[in-house]
């Protein structure tokens, strides 16, 4: 039996940090107001105003700025906006990973449909939308619903900047002993405070 030569690496401490979700995957996620038109005149949807939209939500965190800003100082209001426009993001991205979902179901639903083979996948009595058909709509108000929110974080995102300085990015948290378990942690503490 072969032994092991012994590691010659020095143990180098890793800081390893919590990825924020950025504008950017909103945008790959979520509709933008070309395609959005482009559902919404397939599905007999409202055309929204993203314009309408996006101006509204900067209007809102401006406003919110201008109402602390005697009781928050800079550094206060920057993290107290970086919070409120990464919520902002955060909801947006899920929508878009929602929607993307929901596209999925609804190619794979009308891919099987259109299989005339399978029973269960036609369409049902007069009057009754397929599950096809369901599908497709169900992805279709997501995609509004999805959009909506993009533009809500491209109003927020702009008021950020406006307000900051700076352009908005996620907060990156460093995460302490990533190996380490909470109940290991957890119990350390106990034994310590046992003495």
């Amino acid at each position: 039996m072969a032994k092991t030569a012994p590691s010659s690496r020095h143990s180098a401490r890793v800081v390893s940090l919590r990825k924020g979700t950025t504008v950017e995957m909103v945008r790959l996620a979520c509709p933008d107001a070309t395609q959005m038109t482009l559902i919404a005149e397939s599905f007999g949807l409202p055309i929204l105003d993203s314009d309408g939209i996006r101006d509204q939500h900067e209007r809102l965190i401006v406003e919110t700025a201008d109402g602390l800003k005697e009781g928050l100082g800079e550094r206060a209001m920057q993290i107290h906006l970086q919070r409120i426009v990464g919520a902002y993001v955060g909801s947006a991205h899920g929508a878009g990973q929602f929607y993307s979902r929901a596209v999925t179901e609804a190619r794979d639903a009308t891919a099987k449909a259109a299989n005339g083979m399978r029973d269960e996948d036609r369409d049902g009595p007069v009057g009754f939308d397929s599950g096809a058909q369901r599908k497709r709509e169900f992805a279709a108000d997501m995609g509004l619903q999805a959009h909506a929110l993009r533009m809500a974080v491209e109003g927020a995102v702009a008021a950020y900047e406006l307000i900051v300085g700076e352009a908005w990015k996620p907060f990156e948290r460093q995460v302490e002993n990533p190996g380490q378990s909470v109940d290991r942690k957890a119990a350390e503490l106990q034994m310590a405070a046992l003495g």
